[in-house]
């Protein structure tokens, strides 16, 4: 299941983060640098250049967005993780960034931590369709079939057109199904047992 289809990795979001921000001239080199790396998917030096304009100002709050965003693109979600908690400190009601780490928890295999983000975006922006299905992600992940199931819902409710919701809706599905089918057929009931093996083929 793909989503990480919903990640946004565009650089310089100061409009859609509401970012504003004025920082001196070599560490706006540095940023504008490691954003043209990280545009051409050099991922290593788009690091050390927001690295290098954290060192230059430790309140760049852009520097620290991307650098977590080029982290999750080379799978260091640890490193990820730190620098979204960086930017969540210094803006703590960006749903955005909340969406973005609870999926770096997701790749980390930590689905309470990423239920946790997700609610939290979703607390901050109620018609945040991509936390919905991330969060229902993590539900499903966890075996929690029906919280994943109503999230996907509303995450449709949002956006009808929404096709990767409607396939993890199926997916919630046919997981709850085989696992009331399992419970009915490890109590004897034939018919359970049919249509689990069917599902499994």
């Amino acid at each position: 299941m793909n989503s990480l289809r919903q990640i946004f990795f565009a650089v310089g979001l100061t409009a859609l983060l509401g970012f504003h921000t004025v920082f001196g001239a070599e560490a706006q080199f540095y940023f504008d640098r490691g954003s043209s790396y990280f545009n051409e998917g050099n991922y290593d030096k788009a690091i050390n250049d927001y690295s290098e304009a954290i060192l230059l100002n430790s309140k760049f709050i852009e520097a620290f967005y991307n650098r977590g965003q080029a982290y999750y693109k080379k799978g260091r979600f640890d490193e990820a993780i730190s620098d979204y908690t960086k930017v969540i400190d210094m803006m703590p009601n960006n749903a955005e960034v909340y969406n973005l780490r609870g999926l770096a928890y997701y790749k980390k295999d930590r689905f309470s931590d990423a239920i946790d983000d997700e609610t939290q975006a979703i607390s901050l922006n109620p018609t945040f369709v991509f936390a919905y299905h991330n969060r229902g992600i993590s539900y499903a992940k966890s075996g929690h079939y029906d919280e994943a199931i109503a999230d996907y819902n509303k995450a449709l409710s949002l956006k009808p057109d929404y096709t990767e919701a409607y396939f993890s809706r199926g997916v919630a599905y046919v997981r709850k199904a085989s696992s009331d089918f399992k419970r009915a057929c490890d109590s004897g009931n034939r018919y359970a047992c049919d249509n689990l093996k069917q599902l499994s083929q």
